[in-house]
């Protein structure tokens, strides 16, 4: 489900980024099947970038849930399916 961000969010890179913590196998899957087709991303790890923490949290219910993606646009993603990211990425395009 997608989820307006906040100022955080808003990259002017354009670039796919995921938040993710080292033990999350979520997140390594993900990062995998999305690698397998291709699509780069920047990875940050909650645990070690507070800012990057506070957002999740600010997008998440005050909740640490990762994966989570945010998109070009500024919205972001929980827990999404490698189909539903390039299904979005494809919809940005």
């Amino acid at each position: 489900m997608a989820t307006p961000t906040t100022d955080r969010a808003k990259d002017p890179t354009g670039q796919l980024t995921m938040y993710t913590t080292s033990w999350c196998g979520f997140c390594r899957r993900l990062k995998r099947q999305l690698a397998r087709d291709g699509i780069e991303m920047l990875e940050i790890d909650i645990e070690r970038d507070p800012a990057a923490a506070d957002f999740v949290m600010s997008v998440n219910g005050g909740n640490q849930t990762v994966p989570t993606i945010l998109y070009p646009d500024g919205t972001a993603a929980t827990n999404p399916s490698a189909k539903a990211v390039k299904a979005k990425l494809a919809s940005l395009a």
